[in-house]
């Protein structure tokens, strides 16, 4: 069996694969200073929860956005695993042509393992978008390249420095609300976070495929993919484990 592991700056998420089939999927919330025998107490309670034991993970592969928990991440890996992960950089094989400006220093690997995945399952040209804690939006062109994108303050992060600049403002539970116009506080942030992110979602997509080409598939994944899904048709794909599928693909590429 194989372990994907994707570190954001708001989630890790984790997906155990068997052959070409994820088996199961985590999402943990992201604490900077915690050990690597923290973390790698955590992966063996989650794979013990499933029925699989250490000796059963024969790879594991590794993206992060967050640089000082990369270590701790191999370390716990090596220690509680046995094994070494692959960690996506600029030297691994993707099978993506990149366009995109500095990719070495500027493009997270977890925006290149969902391009992978799109390329693979969906089709293209694709723009895929993802709900993490910045919204990103990537662009995959009908030649499967890389092209670029958009990145815009995750709704997580509008919230809290909505609640943290504006002091009357309280911090609000990320919930749909019953209408557009709010008849208490609490109600009018909330429409303009779910449905001004639903707005924005939509205007982007519609740019992107301006440039793309009207045939362009949209598919959406990341943490509050449904809160937002929920409310336009825009997203025509919900995958909520396509960096984990992504990364399953790069591993195949580069220990075939």
């Amino acid at each position: 069996m194989l372990l994907m592991i994707d570190i954001g700056n708001t989630n890790i998420t984790l997906g155990l694969y068997e052959g070409d089939q994820r088996k199961s999927a985590w999402r943990l919330a992201t604490v900077h200073n915690r050990m690597p025998d923290e973390y790698g107490l955590q992966v063996l309670g989650l794979l013990d929860h499933v029925g699989c034991t250490a000796d059963q993970i024969d790879g594991c592969a590794l993206a992060s956005v967050v640089p000082s928990l990369t270590g701790t991440f191999i370390q716990a890996t090596v220690a509680y695993l046995g094994t070494e992960p692959l960690v996506i950089d600029a030297g691994v094989k993707t099978g993506l042509s990149i366009r995109y400006e500095d990719p070495k220093n500027a493009l997270g690997a977890d925006r290149v393992a969902d391009a992978v995945a799109v390329r693979h399952y969906y089709g293209t040209p694709a723009c895929v978008v993802d709900f993490g804690t910045a919204t990103t939006f990537d662009a995959i062109s009908a030649e499967g390249e890389y092209l670029g994108g958009a990145i815009a303050p995750g709704i997580d992060l509008a919230a809290e420095s909505l609640f943290m600049r504006a002091a009357k403002l309280p911090r609000v539970e990320l919930a749909r609300p019953e209408a557009a116009i709010g008849r208490n506080t609490v109600a009018a942030i909330q429409s303009g976070l779910v449905f001004g992110y639903v707005g924005l979602v939509e205007g982007m997509v519609a740019r992107f495929k301006r440039e793309l080409g009207k045939e362009t598939k949209v598919i959406g994944t990341g943490g509050l993919l449904d809160l937002i899904a929920e409310e336009t048709d825009v997203i025509e794909f919900r995958a909520p484990w396509l960096t984990l599928d992504g990364l399953k693909l790069i591993w195949d590429m580069n220990t075939d």
